[in-house]
């Protein structure tokens, strides 16, 4: 059985975990299509943009080791580009099939001797605590996962890369933590969950968003990101 872990550890305290983003380019019409009826093409893109750009940040921030940025969509948007100066991020297009699939590859590149971990863009509540907390929790467990609210996960880690995590998923349904449950313990691993975050992912959303960071206000329909 999963046990929760929630202490922030210091990254010195365990050895360096790869950290892969798995990015959409914010483009108008592609990105956070759901959110479109309620932020317009533009506005939903602009909020993939802000969303991607805390992502890497985030993922710098918590320097428990590389960071990789698998891009879907356009690889040289200049939004990408934006993402490299903010520190040591290798951009890499992501590759074809489903999203287990492309979680696969980017953790079998992302991976250190201690393992790595797979986050996306979408959960404004991921915080550095919580990466250096997977980061540590893989020094002492098979695996690590943070459950989302929508019965998915946004962030999975691995000390050893398998793909039976990814295997038979109904991605995008409300199963997809409960089947990799299923298929970790049939792996016979040992692994911890942290308690469950949120994804923006519905217009609702977007109010409980603004709520976490009132200053970015200019999310509402009909503004512009501030420059």
């Amino acid at each position: 059985m999963p046990c929760i872990v929630s202490a922030t550890r210091s990254p010195e305290m365990f050895g360096r975990v790869g950290v892969a983003i798995l990015a959409r380019a914010p483009i108008p019409g592609e990105a956070k299509t759901r959110l479109i009826p309620k932020l317009g093409a533009g506005g939903a893109a602009r909020l993939q943009a802000w969303m991607l750009q805390r992502a890497v940040k985030l993922a710098l921030s918590a320097d428990i080791g590389p960071v990789s940025l698998w891009c879907a969509g356009d690889p040289a948007h200049p939004d990408l580009a934006l993402c490299r100066s903010f520190g040591a991020v290798t951009i890499r297009s992501q590759p074809q099939g489903d999203l287990g699939a492309r979680m696969l590859t980017a953790l079998q590149y992302a991976a250190t001797p201690s393992g790595a971990l797979v986050i996306g863009t979408d959960c404004p509540a991921l915080n550095v605590g919580h990466l250096r907390d997977a980061a540590k929790t893989l020094s002492e467990k098979d695996a690590v996962a943070i459950p989302a609210e929508d019965g998915g996960y946004v962030l999975l880690g691995m000390k050893r890369i398998s793909r039976k995590p990814f295997a038979n998923i109904e991605w995008g349904s409300a199963q997809v933590m409960a089947q990799t449950r299923q298929r970790l313990a049939a792996l016979g691993w040992h692994w911890s969950e942290a308690a469950e975050l949120w994804d923006v992912d519905r217009p609702e959303d977007v109010e409980r968003l603004l709520e976490m960071f009132p200053d970015q206000n200019w999310v509402r329909a009909g503004k512009r990101e501030p420059a």
